[in-house]
């Protein structure tokens, strides 16, 4: 018996002519990653240090009204599910409350990818997706703790990108 791919490829021109064709039209029109020379890259890189590095890391919790939307949504995979107010309020509660032993969030940079969303050519969000470490400085010193990937979804307001929805997921403990 042949295998099946010989019944359509075997002498067959012409789904050899429909297979290429098909493959070069759905490479044209899938929303690739963009560049990280980019405007769009470099701005929501810029905001995933406010959003990490000034508040998540250095505690300034006022940094977020900027880069935050109203009806912010935050889906934690340990966590559960959290509000605007209640991922602030668990901020100041949680990752800011010690000083002396602080949970740090650091990004791998070259895990970092951005992908465009338009509506009829007009770009309205955009996916932001990575991994981050974390660790727990005490006296001084990171110990790291574990890992964990992020999607984010930004959307262009008022010529300015707000954070909308964050997943925060596959949050694994240190490996030895």
């Amino acid at each position: 018996m042949k295998p099946l791919t010989d019944f359509f490829f075997e002498g067959n021109l012409f789904w050899k002519i429909v297979l290429l064709l098909w493959s070069l039209l759905t490479s044209l029109f899938t929303n690739a990653q963009i560049s990280e020379s980019s405007e769009l890259y470099k701005t929501l890189k810029n905001n995933d240090s406010i959003m990490f590095e000034r508040t998540f890391n250095r505690c300034e919790l006022d940094k977020l009204d900027k880069i935050i939307n109203d009806d912010f949504e935050f889906y934690h995979d340990v966590a559960g599910e959290e509000s605007r107010e209640k991922f602030i309020l668990s901020l100041k509660n949680n990752i800011c409350s010690n000083p002396n032993k602080k949970p740090i969030r650091k990004l791998v940079d070259e895990s970092l990818e951005v992908f465009p969303l338009k509506n009829n050519g007009k770009l309205y969000a955009a996916i932001q997706k990575g991994k981050h470490l974390f660790f727990i400085k005490e006296n001084g010193k990171l110990s790291p703790t574990g890992s964990a990937l992020f999607t984010h979804l930004w959307i262009k307001k008022n010529n300015s990108w707000k954070l909308k929805r964050v997943l925060s997921y596959n949050h694994l403990p240190l490996q030895n």
